[in-house]
């Protein structure tokens, strides 16, 4: 047993310690640190163990920490659980998306129990790296152990599942069993629908929600914004903005570009720029939803004028700034002043150089304006293979032109580039119809056949009056 002057010189010691972890400023103070840590036998003191975790991870030294309380040092009893939680949940940040598994399996090999602040953030590190079946594992240990109660264990879990795309099945089998669901629950079941292209079913979730009287927060909106943006869903878009306007929510910058890309995507341009002017603060996405938002509406020199607008006013344009502004002027048919644009950028004026969408752009535009001689040059000087999209843009470009000869050319590459695309097939054959080249047509029918293709059916949707669902119907 110490004595008072003992204990007294031990709480000194501790309170140093913690003093030097929280300001010390080099991996090499770190480093001092641990030292004296393991020789005043502190290292396993849990507020000293998460003080140094930190400082680690300030430091980019979160390998030392790892291997100080994983390796067994002589004497030394085994940590606490809560320094292993501290360390899981530093590792959660970092990208060694794998240490936090690793950590707890060294937990259940040295027969440390986890408790239930040990799984959220091994989830999400299972989550960040989509390791569905090491996240299956620890779900079985949670339901093992007791822990699956928790509603913070839960929605990490909920958020791995959705996270791996498994949202019809793992994911919406462990929401219908929660007994009791946040927003965070309801969030994270839309998120995944949303990530996986099912709109209609983000949007349905959302409408429960409601019913089930849990209010959306401001993550809830973004992400029900962005179905209704991809879904063309614009009579729940409005919904949504009545509803954020009834509750006084000020349009900070995620929430406003939410809205703005919305409303753009949904072919209300003007209702985006009146959220766009009513915004405080903007950001270069705010920005690019305008201009993606005036590009799709065909409004090409509005799109120009904001973009210009946007420089005047300091922000700085990025790659996805520069494909919407060429394809403003591919579908405005403003020929000469993509070419300008384009020339700026092959020159570095906005600080990157030409990717290959932003040479995409470029072909679309030569070949919607009927510049076909021009794009196939242009495609021919590309320094990489022209892709897919190209070949796209020069397809449509000499059907809209009637230029048989040139579609035909840009059709057989696509089917050299995709044999397994029926579309490439249909479209090449109804080129040799046209050209009365019947001989050919059955050629393709024939390629089509060894291939084992079928022609796909198509659909169309239509939105029902008073209700979210959409319908689709086969045609």
């Amino acid at each position: 047993m110490m004595s008072t002057g003992q204990v007294s010189k031990l709480l000194t010691v501790t309170e140093r310690l913690q003093t030097l972890l929280q300001h010390c400023s080099s991996k090499i103070h770190v480093q001092q640190i641990q030292t004296q840590l393991i020789l005043t036998n502190l290292h396993s003191h849990t507020t000293l163990a998460s003080h140094f975790i930190t400082a680690c991870q300030r430091h980019n030294l979160l390998n030392t920490a790892f291997h100080l309380y994983t390796l067994s040092l002589p004497s030394s009893p085994p940590p606490h659980v809560f320094i292993f939680n501290t360390l899981i949940r530093a590792f959660s940040h970092s990208l060694v998306s794998l240490t936090p598994f690793t950590i707890y399996t060294h937990m259940l090999n040295t027969s440390i129990r986890p408790n239930n602040f040990t799984f959220p953030f091994l989830f999400k590190s299972l989550s960040d790296s989509r390791q569905l079946l090491l996240a299956q594992c620890v779900h079985a240990h949670a339901v093992r152990l007791s822990f699956i109660g928790d509603i913070y264990v839960q929605n990490s879990l909920l958020d791995v599942y959705a996270s791996c795309g498994c949202v019809a099945t793992w994911c919406r089998k462990l929401f219908d069993e929660m007994p009791q669901r946040d927003v965070v629950s309801w969030t994270v079941l839309i998120m995944g629908c949303r990530n996986v292209g099912r709109y209609d079913d983000a949007l349905l979730v959302f409408e429960q929600m409601q019913y089930a009287s849990v209010a959306p927060n401001q993550v809830t909106m973004v992400i029900a914004l962005a179905a209704c943006a991809n879904f063309g869903a614009i009579e729940v878009g409005t919904w949504i903005h009545d509803m954020i306007r009834r509750n006084g929510w000020e349009l900070d910058v995620t929430l406003g570009t939410a809205l703005v890309d919305m409303y753009a995507k949904c072919g209300r341009v003007e209702e985006g720029l009146s959220v766009f002017k009513s915004m405080k603060e903007k950001n270069v996405y705010t920005w690019n939803a305008v201009i993606k938002g005036l590009a799709l509406a065909k409004s090409g020199i509005a799109a120009i004028w904001w973009f210009n607008k946007m420089e005047q006013d300091g922000i700085r344009p990025d790659e996805v700034t520069l494909i919407a502004v060429l394809s403003a002027c591919s579908h405005s048919g403003l020929v000469d002043m993509g070419r300008q644009i384009f020339r700026f950028l092959g020159h570095g004026k906005y600080g990157f150089y030409p990717n290959v969408k932003h040479y995409a752009c470029m072909v679309d535009l030569f070949a919607r304006s009927g510049c076909l001689q021009e794009a196939s040059e242009f495609m021919r000087c590309l320094p990489f293979e022209p892709t897919k999209a190209m070949w796209g843009s020069l397809l449509v470009g000499s059907k809209s032109q009637g230029d048989l000869e040139f579609g035909e050319f840009a059709a057989k590459k696509l089917v050299e580039l995709d044999p397994d695309n029926t579309a490439y097939y249909v479209h090449l054959s109804n080129l040799y119809a046209e050209m009365g080249r019947w001989s050919d047509v059955e050629k393709v029918r024939g390629m089509m056949k060894d291939r084992q293709l079928t022609k796909d059916l198509g659909f169309s949707s239509v939105d029902v009056e008073h209700g979210w669902p959409v319908r689709e119907l086969l045609a």
